[in-house]
């Protein structure tokens, strides 16, 4: 009997996350191509071919629904920021990669259009919880990296974690997405290759 209820639940969780992935994939189309604050639930019902009841089964308001899509692209940031931190090369070269790999992401999938920035700032200016356990996640990795490069005599003695934070606040300009928008067409600003090899030798001295 135990088999065949875990077998039912099974099938019902999964049929849930196939719904949570079906509302979200839609929440971020239409977000998408409407804007954030001109789509409403009933949108993403009527998208689905559901009642706006059965979306709020899953997400009390659309308000969570951004939220766990910020938190999916966010995920797509950490796997991008954990591969090059975990690459076979030095560590300044890793430093290299992540900073360049989340500047050309933070170009090319939240400023590619206009709706998917003003989806992005709405989630800053909430600041939930979901980006700081983010920008958390991404000081470890660096600190990971800082640490072995100061194992390695590539860097010089110093605190990790306060190394990884201040190379996170030197670069933060090439992350965060505000920044790069008010930024990217201006000549009088650091480029990004200046601005990884400037902190990167801050790291050596």
């Amino acid at each position: 009997m135990k088999l065949v209820s875990d077998a039912a639940e099974n099938t019902i969780e999964l049929a849930r996350q196939e719904n949570v992935t079906r509302i979200l994939d839609a929440g971020e189309r239409l977000f998408r191509h409407y804007g954030y604050s001109k789509t409403t639930v009933a949108d993403i019902a009527r998208d689905l071919g559901m009642s706006p009841a059965n979306v709020y089964r899953f997400f009390a308001s659309k308000v969570e629904i951004h939220q766990a899509i910020c938190g999916r692209m966010l995920a797509a940031s950490y796997q991008m920021a954990y591969d090059a931190c975990h690459l076979q090369i030095s560590a300044s070269d890793r430093l290299r990669r992540f900073v360049q790999g989340q500047y050309q992401m933070t170009v090319d999938t939240m400023l590619d259009q206009e709706k998917v920035h003003e989806m992005v700032v709405v989630a800053i200016e909430r600041d939930w919880h979901v980006i700081e356990k983010h920008v958390d996640s991404i000081h470890e990795l660096l600190a990971d990296v800082i640490r072995e490069g100061i194992a390695a005599g590539e860097f010089a003695e110093q605190d990790a974690d306060v190394a990884s934070r201040c190379f996170g606040a030197a670069t933060v300009t090439l992350c965060h997405p505000q920044m790069v928008a008010q930024c990217l067409a201006k000549t009088n600003r650091a480029t990004v290759d200046e601005l990884v090899e400037f902190s990167i030798r801050a790291l050596k001295k």
